[in-house]
């Protein structure tokens, strides 16, 4: 006796069907789970942030089996930090290193990172963010509307003093046109150390200099360098280390939300070793900026800082004062 074939013919369909829908539900599955995640960094090909972020993308792919591929976009390729930290909030880009400056508004304590002489040195600036407070600002900017997570710490460098005439104490500062960056805080410190500081965008800096519109600016060592300023004269690079703010690494909370639990914690881990990597790349980039300006006769002065560490004493007492505990315990980190 033989099957009824209408009948076979619609089991043979069902089961098709259900097939072709378990097919392409997989299919799905597999096309939401792979995904190239897009970062970006101010910063050109090379810096040492972008060395770095790029290392933790190739772990990334290789801890996942491709499954998360990374793109890196440097030298602000998509737009100014602005616009960079504006398409984070959407995930239009997933993952940014970025100055503390647009996350200031949103999680004041990091404010405190921008005051004068708030780390005594780079050692202790590191031990910090390294520690139990630099976890809890993290933590505390990806609890914040911010829709960022912060994964890690970046090493910004320490801002000394260049100029046209030497300075060894603030006396030597008197008269002298500070380039200084335009938040209020940085223009205030510069004339607490004896100063008058100017704020002005960073690409007239180099004329300025040159033209004598101000007599010097600051910043670290690699940007000394690549900037030229000292080929403008400023020939003289006082160790004053007034400022030494670190910056940060986030994640979209967009990309975030939509990682597994497990990718999550990959991420956190790999955006850890990013930052003491791109630790020991900036390391080796000022020791190498160095030698190359001394090179070019750039005349590094070490100096006394407490002079000026006193002299801004006001400066943190005026933009400090709501956070008093914070900076104490800063202060007693070892």
């Amino acid at each position: 006796m033989y099957p009824d074939e209408p009948e076979t013919r619609m089991t043979i369909r069902r089961t098709l069907i259900a097939t072709a829908m378990a097919l392409t539900t997989l299919a799905a599955t597999l096309g939401a789970a792979a995904q190239t995640l897009k970062a970006a960094d101010v910063h050109p090909a090379g810096y040492p942030t972008v060395v770095a972020v790029e290392s933790m993308g190739k772990k990334l792919e290789a801890a996942t089996q491709g499954r998360i591929k990374f793109q890196m976009f440097p030298g602000s390729v998509l737009g100014g930090e602005k616009e960079m930290i504006e398409q984070t909030q959407v995930g239009a880009i997933n993952i940014l290193r970025t100055s503390l400056g647009p996350v200031g508004p949103v999680v004041p304590e990091v404010n405190v990172f921008n005051m004068p002489f708030v780390f005594r040195d780079v050692t202790h600036m590191r031990a910090v963010i390294d520690g139990p407070i630099g976890q809890e600002l993290l933590d505390k900017i990806s609890a914040s509307p911010a829709k960022l997570v912060a994964l890690a710490w970046m090493d910004g460098g320490s801002r000394s003093l260049y100029t046209k005439k030497a300075v060894r104490k603030p006396e030597d500062l008197k008269g002298q046109k500070i380039r200084m960056m335009g938040n209020p805080l940085f223009v205030d410190t510069m004339n607490a150390m004896g100063g008058n500081g100017i704020s002005m965008g960073y690409g007239e800096v180099f004329t300025a200099i040159q033209t004598g519109v101000v007599d010097g600016a600051e910043n670290n060592a690699p940007s000394l360098y690549t900037a030229n300023h000292f080929k403008a004269g400023a020939k003289y690079f006082t160790q004053t280390n007034h400022l030494i703010i670190p910056e940060i690494l986030v994640m979209s909370k967009v990309t975030w939300d939509k990682l597994a639990p497990a990718d999550q914690a990959l991420v956190k881990k790999l955006g850890r070793e990013a930052q003491l990597e791109q630790r020991q790349l900036w390391d080796k980039a000022v020791a190498d900026y160095s030698a190359k300006l001394k090179a070019e006769g750039v005349e590094f002065i070490d100096i006394d800082n407490k002079p000026f560490y006193e002299a801004t004493a006001p400066v943190r007492a005026k933009y400090g004062a709501d956070f008093a505990a914070l900076m104490k315990r800063i202060a007693d980190v070892k």
